[in-house]
């Protein structure tokens, strides 16, 4: 078993600020106690998710867990340690996943912007064999709320589906869980000019270039909008009748749902076979891998909404 030292670096907040302001790599916080449901994550990596800036500044007051906070849900990286009620990962397992069950509603006070994480195990799953520790940290907020919007929408094989921000990482997502897990008889994918053959490549049968024309200008309709970039109102009218409209963010448009995933280690793991096949990719901008000690530009990169796919914190540990 690894020697676990008792404090670790890890950036951490005090107070509701702009990441700038208020975030700061220190390095004595105290490695998180381990309940005995679950494992302590030598983190390898780090997604990051437009979540983090927004818990930061105080968006989610309401819910959020006590100061001073760690960032972070998306982890991949080396189990160290094992509660006593842990049934089936081990010391030195390889594992990915998203720490927080339900995103917003009282998340863990230590997140994944740390050298170690404790998570419960059911929110975990091996990590795929194929992936490296960063494109691993990419997947799970991003495939687990594309999958469980399109399992909301009850989507199923020779559906059609519109994707409204295609390239992002939610988007990037829907578009090949639709096409390659699904079974979509038909993808439309919106994106700005120089990301279109990005979508091409994700599986995408006809792309629109959202800075040229209207997506609800198209003379066909959809069983289901995706909308991952609150467009909500404009999304409905792309619908055909009794389609379906599901959106992650902002103001909601009748009959359109919005939804906050719900993290879960069985969804990854049954996903983990498109992700080992190559038939669902990582997909991480080509700028988008920061060290540990440039978290603060990541967040910032995060934070333009111009980010092709993911942005991810990598190396975490000095040593590897």
């Amino acid at each position: 078993m690894e020697n676990v030292p008792c404090t670790m670096k890890a950036w951490i907040y005090g107070q509701h600020g702009k990441p700038e302001d208020v975030l700061k790599l220190k390095s004595d916080v105290v490695v998180p106690e381990l309940k005995e449901d679950q494992v302590l994550v030598k983190v390898m990596a780090s997604g990051l998710n437009p979540v983090d800036n927004k818990r930061m500044i105080g968006i989610f007051v309401h819910a959020e867990c006590p100061f001073p906070t760690v960032p972070g849900y998306d982890v991949a990286g080396v189990v160290v340690k094992v509660g006593s009620q842990v049934k089936n990962l081990k010391v030195g397992d390889e594992v990915y996943g998203n720490i927080h069950e339900k995103a917003l509603d009282h998340p863990k006070q230590y997140g994944t912007l740390a050298e170690y994480t404790a998570v419960e195990e059911l929110l975990l799953a091996p990590k795929p064999k194929n992936l490296s520790f960063a494109e691993a940290a990419s997947l799970p907020v991003a495939i687990g709320t594309a999958y469980e919007g399109l399992q909301r929408c009850e989507f199923t094989a020779g559906q059609s589906i519109l994707v409204l921000g295609g390239a992002g990482g939610v988007g990037s997502m829907v578009i090949q869980l639709a096409k390659h897990v699904f079974g979509a008889s038909r993808v439309v994918a919106t994106a700005s000019t120089g990301k279109l053959e990005l979508l091409r490549n994700l599986g995408a049968d006809l792309v629109v270039d959202y800075t040229k024309e209207n997506f609800e200008d198209l003379p066909e309709k959809f069983d289901v909008v995706y909308d991952c970039v609150e467009q909500c109102e404009r999304a409905v009218k792309a619908m055909k009748e009794g389609g379906k409209v599901v959106t992650v963010s902002g103001a909601v448009t009748v009959p359109a749902f919005k939804f906050i995933v719900t993290s879960n280690g069985a969804d990854f793991e049954k996903l983990n076979p498109y992700l080992e096949s190559g038939q669902v990719k990582a997909i991480i901008d080509p700028k988008g891998i920061y060290p540990f000690s440039q978290t603060l530009e990541g967040l910032a990169y995060v934070d333009t909404g111009r980010v092709a796919g993911k942005v991810v914190i990598h190396p975490i540990q000095q040593d590897n």
